[in-house]
């Protein structure tokens, strides 16, 4: 019999309880820098440095935290079904905890990819790319980051496999916002929802959604425990 395919859709709260610095929430990156100086591809024209600077602390801080929990209770949902982890961060956590198939809607820190054809995408084993490292075709290499403004090229497969859940789940993001909001859409209504964050959102218009209002770690444990007991 083959195994229940579940969809876990994850945001940025999985990733703080790595210590990783949510975007939006008080104390959090947009605080320090202004979304128009380094996460626009305006910015990349117009300041380079300062772009390639914050992208190179952020991936020194992805590779000096760990995976979570949560992280690893998703990887170990393996073992009874078929896991797609769909995620907004752009840390490679999920793949370090094991999970084995990964989407990343907007882009992965540790790869970059060339400035003049997006195809052509490197993997980084290092914190740091410098000014003056280029692709084959000789373009200055650019974080692999879905910028604001730009398309978020891997959202028509998130459609696709939201399509075909068994079971969806939702961590560290409500779903009141895109594109968690919008994956919903694509989701059938019988399906078995839940989603895992401690905020208050009005979720009465979703049908077969239980909230589990805690962070990600605690939350995602008690999700696990009762994924088994009907796998």
């Amino acid at each position: 019999m083959p195994k229940k395919r579940l969809v876990i859709f994850t945001g940025a709260g999985i990733s703080a309880e790595s210590g990783l610095k949510t975007f939006r929430d008080q104390g959090g990156l947009w605080e320090e820098y202004r979304i128009e100086d380094v996460a626009t591809y305006e910015a990349w024209r117009t300041n380079m440095p300062l772009v390639i600077d914050f992208y190179n602390q952020r991936r020194k801080q992805v590779m000096e935290s760990q995976p979570n929990a949560a992280h690893k209770y998703i990887s170990e949902l393996q073992k009874e079904f078929d896991v797609h982890v769909i995620t907004q961060n752009i840390d490679d956590l999920h793949e370090r905890a094991g999970s084995k198939k990964v989407l990343h809607l907007h882009g992965e820190i540790m790869k970059v990819r060339s400035s003049v054809d997006e195809k052509l995408v490197y993997p980084l084993k290092k914190s740091e790319i410098k000014i003056g490292e280029c692709c084959e075709k000789g373009s200055q290499l650019r974080p692999h980051i879905v910028w604001f403004g730009e398309m978020v090229p891997e959202m028509e497969n998130a459609y696709l496999i939201a399509e075909k859940a068994d079971l969806f789940v939702v961590v560290g993001t409500s779903l009141n916002v895109y594109p968690a909001a919008g994956l919903l859409n694509y989701v059938n209504m019988n399906t078995p929802k839940w989603l895992v964050d401690p905020g208050d959102f009005n979720l009465d218009y979703i049908r077969n959604l239980k909230h589990i209002k805690q962070t990600a770690v605690d939350g995602v444990e008690e999700l696990k425990k009762e994924l088994l007991k009907n796998p």
